[in-house]
């Protein structure tokens, strides 16, 4: 009883402490750009009381971007953190795994298709990219599913598959971008390397149902992946239903990084760095670890796009190529750490 209270301690103390430091950011990024605003423009502008130009880039432009932000990191953190728990290994990620590409093919498949008629579509573009990127998160996890099921799913096996899939799907991508005219092809390329730019508040509408869904309901069913992490018999004997809760989380997984891939483009790394700083700050119980990746996720995100949309300014580096700089050193010191 008295290590729980420790427990729940220390987890407020940590998310207060995260909270801050997100508002922390959004308010330092919120100032900085091409367009600089002084605090105190940002205030009055914040209050109503600022020029139009500062209310359109304010609100126009940097205001959507950061709280897309936020839902992607979110989003994608949170999908990792319950594929590790799923899959007891430290190193999946949808991104290393094969959902983020199966999520990008369909996308890219869906401009190819689309490509000349993307304007005429208006809205219908807006929400379709992201069921069309399901679309394709769910293949890849369906086939990485099959594919890895052996009397069960053992956890290095669905990771092998995975990278396996992983390289399939991207190998196609190459074909269609090639396929692809050079204006649309520049936009692949960009949107596959991980780009928040061009953010608006029709894409934040599209990617906040998916999140404020699926978020809830992956914390409800944090007990079950906390005794999915004991091994496949004690959570049989403990009279869980293995397969049936691993597919459900499956399912949810996928859905969280499809819908963020198809608005943030292909960010690796991220459900992967996240939950593993999570687990450090609050320990492996998922009903805490869950919602503070989430949190970190949003944290990490929103420091990387004020990163790459400053750090050349007016040239803006890919979101997704930041939080790779970050991601990949420590990807490998766990690889090291776990071989």
């Amino acid at each position: 009883m008295d290590i729980d209270r420790i427990h729940r301690k220390r987890f407020a103390y940590v998310m207060m402490i995260l909270a801050f430091l997100v508002v922390l950011v959004f308010l330092f990024s919120m100032n900085l750009g091409s367009y600089p605003l002084s605090p105190l423009d940002t205030i009055r502008t914040l209050f109503g009381a600022g020029t139009s130009e500062s209310s359109l880039v304010l609100f126009g432009f940097r205001m959507p971007r950061m709280v897309l932000a936020l839902l992607i990191g979110a989003g994608l953190a949170v999908s990792g953190a319950i594929l590790q728990g799923v899959s007891r290994n430290e190193l999946a990620d949808p991104g290393i795994i094969g959902i983020n590409a199966g999520a990008g093919l369909a996308v890219v498949l869906f401009i190819y298709m689309f490509e000349g008629s993307m304007g005429d579509l208006g809205l219908f573009s807006m929400f379709a990219m992201p069921f069309s990127a399901l679309a394709g998160a769910f293949l890849a996890a369906f086939l990485i599913y099959i594919l890895a099921w052996k009397q069960g799913i053992s956890p290095v096996r669905l990771i092998l598959v995975g990278i396996a899939v992983n390289a399939g799907f991207n190998a196609l991508l190459i074909v269609f971008q090639l396929r692809m005219e050079p204006n649309n092809f520049s936009q692949a390329m960009i949107w596959l390397s991980g780009s928040i730019w061009g953010a608006n508040w029709q894409l934040v509408l599209s990617t906040l149902p998916w999140i404020v869904l699926l978020l809830p309901y992956t914390i409800y069913k944090a007990q079950h992946l906390n005794v999915l992490s004991l091994g496949d018999h004690i959570a049989t004997g403990l009279g869980t239903k293995v397969e049936k809760e691993r597919r459900v989380l499956l399912m949810a997984a996928v859905a969280l990084a499809g819908a963020c891939v198809a608005v943030g483009g292909g960010i690796a790394f991220l459900g992967l760095v996240a939950p593993h700083l999570a687990r450090r700050l609050v320990g492996p119980m998922h009903h805490y670890l869950i919602p503070t990746s989430a949190v970190m996720g949003a944290l990490l995100l929103l420091i990387a796009d004020t990163i790459g949309k400053n750090l050349f300014t007016p040239a803006e580096i890919p979101v997704g190529l930041v939080v790779s700089a970050i991601g990949a050193p420590y990807f490998i010191y766990l690889l090291m750490k776990t071989t």
